[in-house]
């Protein structure tokens, strides 16, 4: 129980990152279609659950180091491709927006010049790459709980003091801007999208765990961790939306009207958090191209690294806006295969198991 918890935790924390930590993707996937969006999160805390069960669980029995062999594995040759480089596009791109993400984290909460956040962020990432990958997964688990409580605090208090009526703030709610058509769209988007964020970091995580079950549960716990986080992060902007609603960072808005010392820890938080998903994309994008723990593996990190802190300065908010969807929608064709590969191969061991004591049966009779 203990390493699915930590399995779980991680899961969570690659996932969580920028986007999410600081409520912008919530605030545009969820909260923007107001009462809808409460729904639209329990769709997709559903999905979440068993996706999340599915990479960790398919990266366990393959016993994986890397998202490529897996994906051409449980796909085929050429849907495998496509997704093969839809997940090197995100890896990428994803690392870029939380490098971003750290710029706009303490520019908003301590005034300080973008590329400061940016410049520390892609040093404390580059340092952290070097490390094995057992370290970086119990780096990326030992984090979360600390935004999960957060999520819980900003929660509860938003309850308390909503800014008020449902009626009112669903109207206030629906004025925001999003570049999602409807509810729907946007949860399956929004899951299709994370998914392709974690795909690659949740494989490798199955990969190291040899218990298939324990690997399942920690899956299956952190996609409903996930999803139970957006629930109570949705309803907490949408209680506050006139106040957070035009925030880069929509939750830590809502704490700094709570107190600014906890304003300053919820920062920081969010910090580590865009850290641990910065950390996971680009790490996971190396060991695409080069064998993890060699000099090959840490002179492209380094250039990886470099190349994502210019890109970075395109800027936070206008990132999440059209780079996330666009993954989400790329994505779908990795959501469909995730529902179908569980099914496909343990029928295909059962079948496996099933010709073993035939075959030694047929043995038998040559040698007699």
């Amino acid at each position: 129980m203990k390493q699915a918890l930590m399995i779980g935790s991680a899961f969570i924390g690659v996932i969580v990152g920028a986007g999410f930590a600081s409520g912008q993707e919530v605030l545009q996937y969820f909260t923007s279609f107001g009462i809808m969006g409460i729904i639209g999160a329990i769709v997709a805390t559903a999905l979440f659950a068993y996706t999340g069960m599915a990479l960790v669980w398919i990266g366990s029995r393959v016993k994986t180091t890397s998202h490529k062999e897996v994906i051409y594995q449980i796909s085929g040759k050429l849907l495998g491709t496509i997704i093969d480089y839809v997940l090197i596009f995100t890896l990428f791109g994803v690392g870029v927006v939380m490098i971003a993400g750290a710029g706009s984290n303490l520019n908003q909460q301590f005034g300080l010049p973008v590329v400061a956040g940016t410049i520390l962020m892609t040093l404390l990432v580059l340092m952290a790459g070097m490390l094995k990958v057992g370290r970086v997964v119990n780096i990326i688990g030992g984090i979360t709980p600390f935004l999960i409580l957060f999520v819980l605090l900003i929660s509860v208090f938003s309850f308390l003091n909503a800014d008020g009526s449902f009626a009112e703030l669903d109207s206030q709610a629906n004025e925001l801007q999003t570049t999602l058509p409807n509810w729907f769209i946007s949860a399956i988007n929004y899951v299709s999208f994370n998914i392709a964020v974690g795909a690659s970091m949740a494989l490798v995580m199955g990969g190291a765990e040899t218990n298939r079950k324990t690997a399942a549960l920690g899956g299956l716990m952190g996609g409903l961790g996930i999803g139970v986080l957006i629930i109570l992060s949705n309803l907490a902007i949408f209680t506050k939306v006139e106040h957070a609603g035009q925030a880069d960072m929509p939750m830590l808005a809502i704490v700094n009207d709570v107190s600014p010392v906890l304003g300053v820890i919820m920062s920081i938080v969010i910090f580590a958090m865009i850290f641990n998903t910065a950390l996971s994309m680009f790490y996971s994008f190396a060991a695409r191209f080069s064998t993890v723990e060699t000099k090959q593996f840490k002179v492209f990190f380094t250039g990886t690294m470099v190349v994502g802190f210019i890109v970075s300065f395109f800027g936070f908010t206008k990132l999440v806006a059209y780079f996330y969807p666009l993954i989400g929608y790329l994505g779908l064709t990795l959501i469909a295969v995730l529902i179908i590969t569980p099914f496909r191969m343990k029928k295909a061991f059962k079948e496996d198991e099933e010709s073993e004591p035939k075959s030694e049966e047929a043995k038998q009779r040559a040698t007699s």
